[in-house]
């Protein structure tokens, strides 16, 4: 069965955006012990899974090939499919990009046993916490931004019940953000 990850940014206090959505408190540049870190755990990747908003940003992001990217990675990151969870839009208007629609813990279930390489999560909001809330993942790497928002959209949200994690590893970056590698603690 294929692994599912998460990577996504976060403050030290657990949210990934302001409360208006704004991500501009991101560290940025980021430092090659950064970029090899994110090469490492997205080599095995060949699925890509965004919500509709983040879709909507990052696809086009992307496919207009960022002069501040290395080409290496726009290649990648376009030739990879992705899958956008959305109950909303019925086709893709993206290329190499189909929607699914439904529920949550079905299209997982049924994109894990496809066959294939490890699956990713990038975001958005929405879909992360569904995800963490549900338990439909098999690894987190939050690459923990060293500064706080005080409020604003959470990586954590409506959980129900408290989740316990195993921590795989921890590491800090010469930018300032460190990465935790967590598993869910699964009886």
């Amino acid at each position: 069965m294929r692994k599912f990850k998460l990577q996504v940014q976060t403050s030290v206090d657990g949210y990934l955006a302001s409360p208006s959505g704004e991500t501009s408190w991101m560290t940025h540049p980021w430092t090659e012990d950064v970029n090899a870190y994110v090469k490492a755990i997205t080599e095995p990747v060949d699925c890509i899974v965004l919500g509709r908003r983040l879709a909507e940003g990052f696809i086009p992001h992307w496919a207009a090939r960022p002069a501040n990217e290395p080409a290496a990675d726009i290649d990648k990151i376009n030739e990879t499919p992705k899958v956008v969870v959305s109950n909303t839009l019925t086709e893709s208007p993206w290329e190499n990009t189909v929607v699914a629609g439904g529920d949550l813990a079905e299209i997982v279930h049924r994109l894990k046993a496809g066959p294939g390489g490890d699956l990713i999560a990038y975001g958005g909001g929405t879909l992360v916490a569904d995800l963490i809330g549900r338990e439909l993942l098999d690894e987190l790497h939050l690459f923990v931004n060293p500064v706080a928002l005080g409020a604003g959209m959470p990586v954590f949200a409506d959980l129900g019940a408290y989740q316990r994690f195993r921590l795989v590893a921890a590491q800090p970056f010469e930018c300032g953000i460190t990465a935790l590698h967590l598993a869910p603690h699964r009886s």
